[in-house]
């Protein structure tokens, strides 16, 4: 079978089995979380714009939230969904999470833009009440990132400007 990449924008979602790639371009304050079953070769990634759908969501139709890949608690919870929907054991399941760059200066005292710092935090949060192990990150810093899942194996390609090309 002849492997394929599958890009994903922000706030968006995907899930897949071996082999192929999901991929994510300009991950900023935006957190990258991959979800990988290494025993049936699923993975999955969203690109999380922001920490909480309960305080941030206007996006709703009948009080559902119409876009759950923008918000880490919807976001992770869904890709986990579509994950076990496509064969993966939650058992199995591991974390990998990247991004959350601190992208504008801040000043003293003023957290209303430390965006990234909040998507890390909420993102663990969401991942540990779920109990599922993040093994691997490259968060915060002040630079982007692009990412990508192999799903043969799960290793995290994380590439920036200014770094290293690194595997997590």
């Amino acid at each position: 079978m002849e492997k394929c990449d599958v890009i994903i924008g922000i706030a968006q979602l995907h899930v897949s089995r071996a082999p192929g790639r999901i991929v994510t371009i300009g991950l900023g304050s935006c957190v990258g979380v991959t979800l990988y079953d290494p025993i049936n070769h699923i993975g999955g990634m969203v690109h999380i714009m922001l920490s909480d759908s309960k305080k941030f969501a206007i996006n709703r139709m009948g009080g559902e939230i119409l876009n759950k890949g923008k918000y880490a608690d919807t976001g992770i919870e869904e890709l986990l969904t579509q994950m076990i929907a496509i064969g993966a054991d939650r058992r199995n399941i591991v974390a990998k999470i990247a991004g959350g760059a601190q992208m504008f200066e801040i000043k003293e005292g003023n957290d209303i833009l430390s965006i990234g710092e909040k998507n890390i935090e909420a993102s663990k949060n969401v991942l540990e009440n779920l109990g599922i192990c993040v093994v691997a990150e490259d968060t915060g810093m002040d630079y982007g990132r692009t990412i990508e899942l192999n799903l043969d194996n799960g290793d995290l390609l994380v590439r920036t400007v200014t770094q290293k090309e690194k595997y997590i």
